[in-house]
């Protein structure tokens, strides 16, 4: 845990005494406390905390209690035993004696301005009386430029902001160099000042803190969800400067990732479950550091009972379609009557499944301080704590009130959280029995067992189908509107994002009290989707989790041809930066526009906008045959079956039959009112696109083609477009097509309904080539506008775009790593994943216009605008 880790640092004793979560801790001196008892006169040495709302006496021996003075006194930690405090009442006197005594009327001073704010009426009064202390503090001092790592370093900016800890925030200043940020808080502690190599900083995010865009995190470790610092900044523009300085700076050292990148990664299966849900807490402003936004994780099991857990019975298995308080049907249906009948605004679950008292009700055992603070020094009722993990999720299905999802612990490595290791007193049950550890399931034998199962619950074959399903509520489009309403998962509109605006409630009152409610009641994450999460690809999915998987290997019987084919494969585009220029050959007199090789590839056959069709012997190396079927120029070609046929499509508005055998044109198909711009053949069905603003299916007999003979032409279905058809593909199983316009709209069609299934507007000019990844989850197109876009096949949603530094015009690809050709000659090796070109390779002088692969992805051939063809091959 993040405040864990932390705590664990730090050398004091003092740690969350503030009762209050407004109260700053402001400066720290040393003094006696003196004490008399039965005529004793006893001088105790230690520290004293002067806070905003109290003073807080931490004595050097541990020993002695802590004690913190405000209305009444609290005694803390006697005997340094984490328990709840005890209170003294009354006319109680204190002496300090301050070891240095030229500090004394500072110190009074400050206790009777602080004095004068603690007896305003009004918590609005008292909260802007202490913020104006606070910032005359912050205004009287700046940051010290002696603190620096390196005399050599120059300051960028500074500014004043709060490190932000679990219930505490702790003023001071923040400075940043050209090789540190840093942090120096007004009153030293934890530190003088904490100090954060530039360079070593692997990801930065803007956070909302009490639903304010206010908060930077800072973390030097990836894959993890504590950080480095959390700073909460009092104004946006200096938050947003700062940012920008360090993303500035670690350009060319970290990797921007965006919900959709780590969305393509997850589909794939690049990363776990766990990792995935770690990264989407993360983008939506979950926080280790901010109790009100701690990262939410699943409920995933709803067994708790058998002696032994089925992971392959999806009973065993909550339904991750609906959030907890839809859950059970009863308890539903008295929701919903009261959701009926409510006021505006209305709501259907008056607690949130994630706030700073759930989370601690799951960590009590390891942070007991923070029960503490967070409920004025006392623990919960015993019959309350988190006593066993079946009886809470039978209250979470059956309370009315208790609809907590759960926390990462549940499925990390550390089940410390679920062990009274610090034998803490935390009170008797009412039949008798002391709250020790927490009562494991019957099928757990230990605390490290059930963490062990729980991953491998979260990372087996029925979460992975299901996960984005639960995505969908907590993070995607079912979190608002009337999708919310329809999943049944309307929360109170103070836990969104702009649901309420506290800059614009002018009574200072009123204000205090709704922020402290916001970051009382827990916030529902920032949304990341818009549309449907699409599926994981599960069909032979092997688990990637930090546990083994539950599912069935692959038995040595299921390997077959294709699975080596497969596999081969993956290892040549794993090394598809290493294609090596074989030859090139100038053939045409213009710009290549299209690429067909026989299965022997013994014959390539190009296409040019000289309006020629040329064929390439690569037993003799040279040109063997040139053809010409009009006047104008051919856009594409395609080989038939049994390498019989070539078939051509022209700008004319025809498509021309090439026989290969008897070496003429063997036939024409007059099917466009414009010109036809490309071509997808699959079983005995020609798909013409054209510039016509149509693409027309034609059914055409492959067989009557190879024995020469004419061909009946019929056209089975048109799909009509708004704008001219550039370029369609058709997925490998030939049941999904997918059209891009010359106004950058992508629609994917099923082809064997003739049913438009979803239209995407994803480029801002022409889309110059598309394709489908090998398992169809995916499309990727390239345009006009120098993007390379990501469409998930299911929803129809763009899930990722890159930024080319230059326009692409052709590509193959095996759904994560992309060889493309550019405008201006090179190719290129792009992965999706990390959004990065990791190659340029120099080959045309010209754009490359078009490419085509092999089977076995070890031979490129491209043309271009310079006339060219060239062979590659993979260097391996």
């Amino acid at each position: 845990m993040a405040f864990i880790k932390r705590k664990e640092r730090s050398k004091e004793r003092f740690s969350l005494l503030l009762l209050d979560l407004e109260e700053y801790y402001f400066e720290q001196h040393t003094v006696y406390h003196v004490t008399t008892s039965s005529a004793k006169k006893r001088k105790i040495r230690g520290s004293l905390k002067v806070c905003s709302k109290s003073i807080i006496f931490e004595p050097e021996d541990h020993v002695e209690p802590i004690l913190k003075v405000c209305f009444c006194v609290y005694l803390i930690k006697e005997n340094n035993v984490v328990a709840p405090y005890r209170v003294e009442r009354g006319d109680s006197t204190f002496l300090f004696h301050l070891e240095v005594s030229s500090k004394t009327e500072d110190v009074v001073q400050t206790l009777l301005q602080l004095h004068r704010a603690s007896c305003l009426d009004k918590l609005g009064d008292q909260t802007a009386m202490i913020a104006a202390n606070l910032q005359s503090r912050l205004a009287r001092t700046s940051f010290d430029k002696n603190s620096f790592q390196n005399v050599s370093e120059i300051p960028h900016m500074e500014c004043e902001a709060e490190m932000v800890t679990p219930l505490v925030t702790n003023p001071g200043h923040v400075c940043i160099t050209d090789q540190s940020l840093y942090f120096q808080p007004l009153n030293g502690y934890p530190e003088q000042v904490v100090r954060i190599e530039l360079h070593r900083v692997k990801q930065i995010y803007k956070r909302r803190h009490g639903l304010r865009p206010l908060g930077l995190e800072v973390f030097c470790t990836e894959n993890d969800f504590c950080s480095d610092i959390y700073l909460k900044f009092y104004k946006t523009s200096d938050r947003n400067d700062l940012y920008y300085y360090i993303a500035t700076f670690l350009e060319n050292h970290m990797v921007e990732h965006t919900a959709e990148s780590y969305m393509l990664q997850w589909q794939r299966g690049h990363l776990s479950n766990y990792q995935y849900l770690l990264h989407l807490n993360n983008l939506a402003d979950r926080s280790g550091n901010d109790l009100s936004q701690y990262p939410v994780f699943p409920w995933i099991l709803a067994d708790y009972s058998s002696t032994e857990l089925d992971m392959m019975n999806p009973a065993t298995f909550r339904d991750l379609s609906k959030p907890v308080g839809a859950l059970n049907k009863e308890r539903l249906e008295r929701l919903l009557s009261r959701y009926r009948d409510m006021p505006d605004p209305c709501f259907m679950y008056g607690s949130h499944y994630s706030s700073p008292g759930y989370v601690l009700f799951y960590l009590v055992r390891v942070a007991p301080e923070h029960m503490l603070c967070l409920q004025n020094g006392r623990y919960d009722n015993a019959d309350r704590m988190f006593n066993s993990i079946g009886e809470t999720w039978k209250n979470c299905l059956e309370g009315a009130t208790d609809f907590k999802e759960l926390i990462p612990e549940f499925y990390g490595n550390d089940p410390s959280f679920l062990l009274n290791c610090l034998s803490l007193d935390l009170g008797k049950r009412q039949g008798g029995s002391s709250v020790q550890d927490v009562v494991l399931p019957p099928w757990a034998a230990d605390a490290s067992d059930f963490l062990q199962k729980s991953q491998k619950a979260l990372e087996s074959q029925y979460v992975s189908e299901h996960l984005h399903e639960w995505i969908d509520l907590v993070f995607g489009f079912k979190q608002k509107g009337s999708e919310a309403v329809a999943a049944h998962n309307v929360f109170h509109p103070l836990t969104y994002e702009g649901g309420i605006d506290c800059d614009s409630i002018e009574d200072p009152n009123e204000k205090i009290a709704m922020l402290i409610q916001i970051l009382e009641f827990g916030q529902t994450p920032t949304q990341l989707f818009t549309t449907p999460h699409p599926q994981r690809i599960t069909p032979r999915f092997q688990s990637i989790s930090r546990t083994p998987s539950v599912n069935t290997p692959l038995n040595d019987e299921d390997s077959s041809f294709e699975d080596l084919t497969e596999e081969s494969r993956r290892m040549a585009w794993n090394n598809i930066a290493k294609l090596k220029l074989m030859s090139t050959h100038k053939i045409h007199k213009e710009a290549v526009t299209g690429i067909a090789v026989t299965r022997t590839a013994s014959s390539v056959f190009t296409t040019s906008q000289d309006s020629t069709l040329k064929m390439f012997s690569r037993e003799s190396n040279g040109l063997q045959r040139s053809m010409s079927f009009s006047n104008m120029a051919l856009s594409s070609c395609l080989m038939l079956p049994e390498d019989k046929a070539v078939v051509c499509s022209s700008w004319d508005n025809n498509v021309y039959f090439y026989s290969i055998p008897f070496g003429r044109r063997q036939d024409t198909l007059m099917g466009h009112d414009d010109a036809i711009s490309k071509m997808c053949w699959k079983d005995n069905q020609l798909y013409t696109a054209s510039w016509d603003s149509t693409v027309k299916v034609w059914q055409c007999d492959s067989a009557d083609i190879a024995n020469n003979k004419r061909c009946q032409f019929e056209l089975l279905a048109e799909f009509e477009h708004e704008a001219g058809v550039n370029t369609i593909n058709l997925n490998p199983a030939g049941t999904l097509l997918v059209s891009g316009t010359k106004d950058g709209t992508a629609t994917i069609w099923d082809t064997s309904s003739s049913v438009q299934l979803h239209q995407v507007h994803c480029h801002s000019g022409k889309i110059h080539d598309m394709a489908f990844s090998p398992d169809s989850r995916h499309i990727l197109s390239v345009g006009e506008d120098s993007c390379l876009k990501v469409i998930d096949v299911q929803t129809g949603m763009m899930i990722s775009s890159v930024q080319a530094d230059e326009e692409q015009r052709c590509f193959c690809w095996d759904g994560n790593t992309v060889l493309s050709g550019g405008q201006s000659g090179h190719l290129q090796v792009l992965d999706l994943l990390s959004s990065k070109v990791t190659t340029r390779i120099p080959g045309h002088s010209g754009a490359v216009t078009a490419m085509w692969m092999n089977e076995q992805c070890s031979t490129v051939i491209t043309g271009g605008e310079d006339k060219q063809i060239i062979f590659w091959k993979l260097d391996c």
